[in-house]
């Protein structure tokens, strides 16, 4: 595992499913890849002993140059691009919650970023209905978006979040997801914001607290998901 000091929930469900599986786990920080020796000489090295590669990194270049150097499966477990073993927990908790997920609306309240060109990504491969909601300037790429919540937010079922950079907070204070705000979208909708969210910034106390908050229950699926990953 290559994973930064701050990761708790990747890193956590990661060592949790490998040791499950009756696995061992090596931990490296990311100063590992960052320092002088070249990359393809650190595989060398480790193609000796590795069954598989877990590398939480910002740069996607670098996991994909690791992947050609290396014999064995490398897993991405984010970058600054995407984040895919988080998006695909997500998809798999829901469709244990709603009737059909995929003819759930979906709608990302957010910046572009990792977490929502990952939601952008699986949209197309499933054939979701997505649109995004953010202040002018902040928008996703090639995605519906919507420039008040309160329009947004009608006959969505599935809401999910992205924390927001401290630079864009005063941007994005209209943009709130609120208890007030989930009760204007459809009957049973589900609020999933990506950890770690930040109460009174892009999410309310009061809608944390509430019914429609399904994150914590959601995230115990990472181990399960992981696994199925590092298995396939």
């Amino acid at each position: 595992l290559f994973m930064p000091q701050s990761s708790v929930r990747t890193r956590v469900a990661f060592e949790r499913g490998i040791y499950l599986l009756g696995g061992q786990v090596i931990s490296f920080s990311n100063e590992v890849i960052d320092k002088k020796e070249d990359l393809r000489d650190v595989c060398g090295y480790l193609n000796n002993w590795a069954d598989l590669l877990v590398i939480r990194y910002p740069a996607l270049d670098v996991l994909k140059k690791l992947a050609g150097y290396s014999k064995v499966p490398v897993i991405n477990a984010m970058t600054s691009q995407n984040h895919p073993c988080e998006i695909m927990t997500d998809l798999y908790a829901l469709s244990k919650i709603r009737k059909d997920f995929l003819k759930d609306k979906y709608l990302f309240c957010g910046l572009a970023g990792n977490i929502g060109y990952t939601w952008k990504a699986a949209a197309k491969v499933l054939g979701l209905e997505f649109s995004a909601c953010c202040p002018k300037g902040y928008e996703i790429e090639g995605v519906k978006t919507y420039y008040s919540l309160d329009k947004a937010i009608q006959e969505k079922d599935v809401i999910c979040t992205d924390s927001i950079p401290s630079k864009a907070l005063v941007d994005f204070k209209d943009f709130r997801i609120t208890k007030e705000v989930m009760q204007k979208a459809n009957e049973g909708a589900v609020l999933n914001p990506c950890p770690p969210f930040y109460r009174k910034e892009e999410v309310s106390e009061d809608v944390i607290d509430s019914k429609y908050f399904v994150g914590y229950d959601f995230k115990k699926y990472l181990v399960e998901v992981h696994q199925a990953i590092m298995i396939y």
